[in-house]
């Protein structure tokens, strides 16, 4: 699966030798960790060194990986932890508690323990009003998408509402957020069979034009929380 380069693990060590050799820890995440990585996937290293005044991402090539690395200081990271957690999206957090450890001078127990208990807490509760916005703009996406007859327009109209709503039973189950492929694995994570059913219904429309499923869908997911809402939501008045 590497052909012409060093193992996943190797090259991160590698690396972290050369670019990091006085850091206090540093950690290898992402999908070579899962073991799902692809012929296009990179290495993502979380590095902690007390010799850096202010965090930093950078991308580069190393014994022929794309690497991502994301560069703390011993407390800078706190920030970060927090900004995530207010996002409901904790990719630092998880790179930190999921990741394997490629060197620690007794630093990262502490560090990987904090992650791993924001983890745990989940997000914060969205409040009736947050609930109250979201099911509004579900609603106008929803009817914008059994309204329309357009089908390049229908693409994003139903992109938009996967989104929505996929955001929509995550946040209002206590449950972190994703995008891209992390909105997929955080509703697998949360309910394989209401994912399979998701994937089902966008699938179908986006294969056939079929409409029915994601509207049942958008609508079941709703119901609980009074449904549509458009008559009477106002915002900023």
């Amino acid at each position: 699966m590497y052909p012409n380069r060093l193992a996943p693990i190797e090259a991160a060590k590698h690396f972290i030798s050369l670019h990091f050799p006085d850091c206090q820890g540093a950690i290898l995440a992402g999908s070579v960790i899962r073991e799902e990585a692809t012929d296009t996937s990179d290495l993502d290293i979380v590095v902690f060194s007390e010799n850096i005044h202010s965090s930093y991402r950078e991308s580069l090539i190393h014994d022929g990986w794309p690497i991502e690395v994301f560069v703390h200081n011993l407390t800078s990271y706190k920030a970060f932890f927090e900004s995530d957690r207010k996002r409901a999206r904790p990719s630092l957090p998880r790179m930190v508690a999921e990741g394997l450890v490629l060197k620690n001078e007794g630093i990262l127990k502490a560090i990987q323990t904090e992650a791993k208990q924001l983890l745990t807490a989940g997000p914060e509760p969205w409040t009736i009003e947050v609930i109250n916005m979201k099911r509004y703009f579900i609603t106008d996406a929803l009817e914008d998408f059994i309204g329309s007859n357009n089908r390049s327009e229908l693409l994003f109209i139903a992109n938009t509402l996967a989104e929505l709503i996929s955001e929509f039973i995550l946040r209002t189950n206590f449950r972190w957020i994703g995008s891209s492929k992390w909105i997929i694995r955080s509703l697998k994570e949360f309910d394989e069979m209401f994912a399979a059913q998701f994937i089902k219904a966008f699938d179908l429309y986006y294969l056939t034009g079929k409409k029915s499923e994601v509207i049942a869908i958008v609508e079941e997911v709703l119901q609980p929380y009074g449904g549509r809402l458009f008559e009477g939501f106002s915002l900023g008045k």
